[in-house]
């Protein structure tokens, strides 16, 4: 790997990987994906990170939906390609009896099956949870939904804006007197469907190891987003009334927590909440005069917001934060997508990299050595391998291509 002082993007030799130092804390683990588009594989790729072996279990001809979104690299989606590194995919169609009775075979032997069907869809195809459970009781099955496996909109379809909507946390992204308006990332689909799932995972698997038996997850991503509401929810319940919007805490209350306009039309993320940081701003601003109105009420917030914008606009953004880099103030630029590489705490972390599959983030957390030891998989591209390991030889392999088994 070759990093100069001047490189935003680590870019890679060819045969050469990164290297962290660190244990491989999932070798040995064998998850059986058969999730399409982001929540599942987002799950999928925390615990491929982390030393798993993740096999895509995926239809004939298609796969992952993901896939074939563009931009493409080589014929196949950068987006696919930034979280599906170090899995392999095998085709399988789960609706003949053949494929059912091969992925019986390889769940008899695997750790974990990951899925994200609608609730009743894997016991129609005779795979639901009882059957998987008697096959391998130490096996853990963790099914991500929108809304859970029981309830009223239990079958539902949905997306992340409608989780986050669902779960209350949508109304709360608004300024005073403006609609709702979406989030730029999956916050649902990452948070919820992602990494609960992978949490949850690690925990059954933890039981497991220490003598029980493998179980049933329920993960519903709207359930885990009213979760991380609990203090919201907590402070409506004892205020007796919810905050109006653009009244909550975060979301435009406080004039010391906000986005502010810079002379050359670029954004400063001001977060100086706790006193000892607001007093920090302050002074740096030249303006002591407004310490004591940190907090005030009665139209003060909406007074101080318009002193503090005045103040940001007289300079750019790079400006100012050149002149706050000393003082501890909870200030940051607001920076645009094509800045990231470039800022450098994120090339210290080396935390973007050049493949030639397209740029790649590495792990959130660097939990084992040698992380990236696979690229994306190309469809179908480990079938034989996977296959031949529960007895599928090269003559039965090409019999169930030309069935469409496989």
């Amino acid at each position: 790997m070759v990093v100069s002082a001047g490189e935003d993007v680590i870019r890679l030799e060819a045969g050469q990987e990164p290297r962290q130092l660190g244990s491989v804390a999932l070798e040995g683990i064998r998850v059986l994906d058969l999730t399409r588009l982001l929540p599942g594989a987002y799950c999928s790729l925390l615990l491929a990170d982390m030393g798993a072996d993740v096999v895509k279990v995926e239809e004939p001809g298609g796969g992952d939906y993901m896939r074939w979104y563009p931009p493409l690299v080589e014929g196949q989606s950068v987006l696919f390609n930034a979280l599906n590194r170090n899995k392999r995919s095998l085709t399988l169609n789960l609706k003949t009896g053949e494929g059912r009775e091969l992925f019986c075979a390889l769940a008899r032997t695997a750790d974990v099956v990951l899925e994200g069907n609608r609730p009743g869809v894997m016991d129609r195809l005779g795979l639901g949870w009882p059957v998987l459970h008697e096959l391998n009781p130490r096996l853990v099955v963790c099914s991500i939904t929108g809304y859970g496996q029981e309830g009223p909109w239990a079958a539902r379809a949905g997306h992340d804006i409608d989780y986050m909507a669902v779960a209350g946390a949508l109304s709360m992204n608004a300024r005073a007197g403006e609609p709702p308006h979406p989030l730029a990332v999956q916050v649902a689909d990452l948070g919820g469907g992602g990494q609960a799932a992978a949490v949850a995972i690690l925990g059954a698997l933890v039981a497991v190891e220490r003598g029980g038996e493998g179980r049933f997850l329920d993960v519903s991503m709207t359930d885990v987003v009213v979760s991380w509401l609990a203090p919201a929810l907590a402070q409506a319940h004892a205020e007796g009334q919810v905050p109006a919007r653009g009244r909550h805490r975060l979301t435009g209350r406080y004039a010391c927590y906000d986005v502010y306009r810079c002379r050359d039309g670029r954004y400063l993320a001001v977060g100086a909440l706790e006193p000892k940081f607001w007093r920090a701003l302050c002074e740096a601003l030249g303006r002591p005069d407004l310490i004591d109105e940190q907090y005030l009420e009665d139209g003060r917030q909406e007074w101080l917001r318009g002193e503090l914008a005045s103040v940001f606009a007289d300079r750019t953004r790079d400006e100012w934060v050149e002149r706050l880099a000393g003082p501890e103030a909870c200030v940051e630029p607001v920076l645009e997508l094509d800045e990231v590489a470039h800022h450098p705490q994120v090339r210290a972390r080396g935390l973007i990299l050049e493949q030639p599959t397209g740029l790649e983030v590495a792990p959130p957390v660097r939990l084992r050595a040698d992380w990236r030891r696979l690229p994306p998989p190309r469809l179908g591209e480990h079938t034989a391998e996977i296959l031949a390991a529960v007895g599928v030889d090269g003559d039965r392999l090409d019999r169930l291509r030309a069935a469409g088994v496989v």
